[in-house]
């Protein structure tokens, strides 16, 4: 297949631009050709790869046309993939995503990163409409695709369900991995990605304070950057406040920060090394987190909020959730893996059961076949109305 993906693209900084990597890599490897249509900020300037072939800028209402006919207008292009998130699109609610998809000719796959509960009356028109304009709708948890049928009227038979991926990260031992970072010897609790308020790090500060009285060997890692777009308008207005925090509960040497967007390979090595991975979202209705399932693929044991994705991937006891986002809450269950290392490995091995299953090639599997399943059809179709215009 000849496939064109949308959305936002590395260099730029944010999970959809990984995400969309990640996929392009999964499909290569399934014999595929895969270009990218790129989603830039205005005022940004990108260096992209080659296989970036048409730049549209985020806020230029007639760059959509223009990509629209870009595609139209390229006779090897079967399927275009848009990569949905409301916030990487121009216009209000990143209605503009509407001026390309009406415009199209090619059938297009809508991947859904945001599907929310309590919409506005925009947010719902927008996801509505590229819902019944897409052949086909992928979304990646159970909760997602009873929203996207029920309250966003997502045709049912083009929805399917796909794991969000996670790379193939290479196993290390977790001692020598403790060594190499100067951390043998403690019991390290982690989050990454790229930092901004809606991470709830506040919170996990919090919870990491409330324990350290009684365990004068944890450490607490906070991954990653400041959100490039957050540092552009509030520079690190957030990250310097976490640090304010973490000097008023006078926990300077539990708390390190790892200032710095991470490689696949870093990435790998600090979760490996990692006793406990928090993730302390305070937004209940976090409908996918790319961190977790990274954090699952490595079969890390997980403390988390209760918000919708969490929800459901740790059911059957793959993780411990706590029943509000309380600081308090966390603080015991981070507590209760310290205290008992067979539940700890309880919970590792079953975060592996499932993590071996979503690694990117596997995902890059079973989007072929929706894929294919999906131009099959749509060639079907194209054959029964010229059949019919014969008649």
């Amino acid at each position: 297949m000849n496939i064109i993906n949308i959305g936002t693209y590395p260099p730029k900084q944010c999970g959809i631009a990984t995400f969309s990597m990640d996929l392009r890599n999964s499909l290569l490897l399934q014999g595929h050709k895969v270009q990218v249509m790129t989603v830039s900020d205005d005022d940004s300037v990108y260096h992209y790869p080659v296989e970036v072939v048409h730049n549209l800028k985020q806020n230029q209402k007639q760059d959509y046309v223009k990509a629209a006919a870009f595609i139209n207008s390229d006779p090897t292009i079967q399927l275009a993939i848009i990569q949905h998130e409301y916030g990487i699109y121009g216009g209000e609610d990143g209605e503009f995503i509407l001026e390309l998809a009406k415009l199209l000719h090619k059938p297009f796959v809508l991947i859904t990163h945001t599907i929310l509960p309590l919409p506005s009356k925009g947010q719902k028109q927008i996801l509505n409409d590229l819902c019944q304009r897409a052949a086909g709708i992928i979304c990646m948890t159970r909760l997602s695709s009873q929203l996207l049928t029920d309250l966003y009227e997502a045709p049912p038979e083009l929805l399917t369900i796909i794991a969000h991926g996670v790379p193939e990260f290479k196993r290390y031992p977790q001692n020598k991995l403790k060594q190499k970072h100067d951390l043998h010897g403690y019991k390290l609790i982690s989050t990454f990605g790229l930092i901004g308020p809606g991470k709830g790090l506040e919170l996990g500060i919090r919870a990491i304070a409330d324990i350290a009285p009684r365990h004068n060997s944890i450490k607490y890692l906070i991954l990653g950057q400041t959100h490039p777009m957050l540092q552009k308008y509030e520079g690190e207005k957030y990250r310097q406040m976490l640090i304010d925090l973490v000097s008023e509960l006078d926990i300077h040497d539990k708390v390190i920060f790892i200032n710095k967007y991470l490689s696949n390979k870093e990435l790998g090595e600090y979760l490996y090394m990692t006793d406990i991975y928090l993730s302390p979202y305070p937004n209940m209705d976090q409908a996918v987190s790319g961190t977790m399932a990274f954090a699952i693929g490595c079969g890390r044991a997980i403390v988390s909020t209760p918000y919708a994705y969490a929800s459901e991937v740790l059911r059957d006891g793959r993780g411990l959730l706590s029943q509000t986002a309380a600081p308090q809450e966390l603080a015991d269950l981070i507590e209760k893996v310290l205290d008992d290392k067979h539940l700890q490995n309880k919970l590792q091995k079953k975060s592996f059961e499932i993590g071996d299953n979503w690694t990117w090639p596997n995902i890059g599997k079973q989007y072929s076949r929706f894929f294919r399943q999906i131009l099959n059809e749509h060639s079907e179709q194209d054959e029964r109305r010229l059949n019919y215009a014969e008649l």
